[in-house]
C-alpha cells in the first residue's frame, strides 16, 4: 500500500495533516515535506498529525515525524499526533516518543471512551 497525505485547516487555525497507508523508507520524506509546505504557506497555531489511517510505520517513518516536529519547532509551531492507529501508537510508545507528540490515545480507545 502506498502513502497518501491530505491536509485541512481546522476551525481554530490549526492544520491537520492526515497520512493514509504505510510510512516507510520509501516515502517517509513525504511527511516532513507536508509539514514544511504548511509552514511555508503560513504559520499555523499547531500542526496535528492525524494518524488513524496509518497501517504501518517503520523507524525511518518515526525519524521523519521527529524531523517534522523539529522543523515546526524552529517556527514556534507545535506538532502533535492525534488519533493514532494501534500500530502507530505502539511504535511511538516503544520508541519513547508518545510524550513528545502529546501523549495521544490509540484511535480505537478514543472511540470506546467517547461512546461510554
Amino acid at each position: 500500500m502506498t502513502l497518501s497525505i491530505t491536509t485541512s485547516t481546522l476551525a481554530d487555525g490549526a492544520v491537520e495533516v492526515s497520512p493514509r497507508g504505510e510510512i516507510d523508507v520509501e516515502n517517509a520524506y513525504e511527511i516532513r515535506e507536508a509539514v514544511a509546505a504548511q509552514l511555508a504557506d503560513c504559520t499555523p497555531v499547531r500542526i496535528e498529525l492525524n494518524m488513524q489511517h496509518v497501517t504501518f510505520i517503520d523507524s525511518v517513518g518515526i525519524s521523519a515525524l521527529v524531523a517534522a516536529f523539529q522543523l515546526a519547532g524552529v517556527s514556534g509551531v507545535k506538532v502533535v499526533v492525534t488519533r493514532p492507529s494501534r500500530f502507530a501508537h505502539r511504535q511511538l510508545w516503544v520508541t519513547g516518543l508518545l510524550g513528545l507528540f502529546g501523549n495521544p490515545q490509540p484511535h480505537e480507545d478514543a472511540v470506546t471512551a467517547a461512546g461510554a
